[in-house]
C-alpha cells in the first residue's frame, strides 16, 4: 500500500518473515485478552507498526489497540504509534464523549506530525485502524485501508471501511477540494497515493484527510473477538476466512500468528500485522447494535 514508485525506507523496524514479532496479554479485570503478530514479509523494510495497551482512566480499565501501516517511510506510522493513544486518553472528554475525543485526537496527532515534518523534503503517511475498549463499549476508528473485523454471533462483520480513492463519496470529496483521482496500476489520489485518507502526506493533505470514520459496538455475550490488520493480511484473506481461522483458537497471540502465517503462505507481498482481541464473557445485557458516524 502507498506511493507509486516509492523507494523503500532504509531503516527497518521489526523482524524478518522468518522471525515474526508476537506477544499478548490479559486485561486486569479479566474481560478481554489480546495477541499480536507482525512480520516484514516479502518487503525489504518494515513500515507497519502496532500498539496494544491497557490503561486505567477515571477508574475504568481501557484497552487501546491499533495497526498503523506507513508509506513513504516509517516516520508517520512511528509517530502515530507513539502519540495517538496518549493524546486520546489525555483528552478531557475521553470518558464523557469518547467519539469526539477520538476525532479530536486523530486531528491533533495529524497536525502535530505535519508540524514536525516542516524540514522534510519527502512525504510520509500512515493508515490507522484503532479499537478503544471502554467498559461495555467498543469504538473502532479508521483512516486508510487497514481494517477492523469482528465476530458477532459467529458472523464476520467489517466495522471499518477501507478508504480508497475510487469510492464514489471519497472521489467526490477529493475533486471538490480541487484534487483528482486517476488509474496508475490502481486508483490513486493525484496519480500517487492509493488511499484517500491517512495521517501525514503533507503535499496531498488538502485531499488526503485524517478524519476517522468511527463505529461503536456494544460488548455483550454475542461479541466474540476483533481482528485489526494491515492490508498485508486483507489483500489475500477475506473477512470470513480470517474469522473462521481465529474462531477455534482461544489464545489470541496464536490466532494472530496463524493469520500472519496464512497470509504469507498465500503470497502476500506486503508487511503483515495482525492484532486479535478476544472478549471473555458477557459485559452488557443490552441488545446488539452499532452506529456509524463520520
Amino acid at each position: 500500500m502507498g506511493y507509486l514508485n516509492s523507494t523503500l525506507a532504509n531503516s527497518s523496524v521489526g523482524n524478518s518473515a522468518d522471525s515474526p514479532v508476537s506477544g499478548g496479554g490479559l486485561s486486569h479485570n479479566g474481560k478481554f485478552s489480546y495477541g499480536y503478530a507482525s512480520s516484514t514479509g516479502k518487503r525489504s523494510s518494515m513500515e507497519d507498526f502496532y500498539e496494544t495497551r491497557i490503561d486505567g482512566v477515571d477508574g475504568e480499565t481501557v484497552g487501546l489497540f491499533g495497526v498503523f501501516d506507513g508509506h513513504g517511510g516509517v516516520r508517520a506510522a512511528e509517530y502515530v504509534k507513539q502519540h495517538l493513544f496518549s493524546n486520546l486518553i489525555n483528552h478531557p472528554k475521553f470518558i464523557s464523549d469518547t467519539k469526539s475525543a477520538i476525532a479530536d485526537a486523530y486531528s491533533h496527532t495529524d497536525s502535530e506530525f505535519l508540524r514536525s515534518e516542516n524540514n522534510q523534503s519527502r512525504d510520509a503517511g500512515s493508515t490507522a485502524s484503532t479499537a478503544i475498549l471502554v467498559g461495555d463499549r467498543l469504538l473502532v476508528a479508521n483512516v486508510g485501508d487497514s481494517r477492523a473485523v469482528i465476530c458477532r454471533g459467529g458472523n464476520a462483520i467489517a466495522v471499518s471501511r477501507d478508504h480508497k480513492p475510487d469510492q464514489t463519496d471519497e472521489r467526490q470529496r477529493i475533486e471538490d477540494a480541487g484534487g483528482f483521482v486517476i488509474w496508475a496500476g490502481t486508483w490513486r489520489v493525484g496519480g500517487v497515493l492509493a488511499v484517500s485518507r491517512a495521517f501525514g502526506d503533507r503535499f496531498l493533505k488538502q485531499y488526503v484527510v485524517a478524519d476517522p470514520e468511527i463505529q461503536e459496538e456494544v460488548v455483550d455475550g454475542s461479541l466474540e473477538f476483533l481482528i485489526l490488520a494491515s492490508d498485508g493480511l486483507w489483500d489475500v484473506v477475506s473477512n470470513e476466512e480470517a474469522v473462521a481461522m481465529v474462531k477455534p483458537i482461544e489464545d489470541p497471540e496464536q490466532a494472530a500468528k496463524n493469520l500472519l502465517q496464512e497470509a504469507s503462505l498465500r503470497g502476500s507481498a506486503d508487511n503483515i500485522t495482525c492484532v486479535v482481541v478476544r472478549f471473555l464473557g458477557c459485559i452488557s445485557e443490552d441488545n446488539t447494535h452499532s452506529v456509524q458516524e463520520q
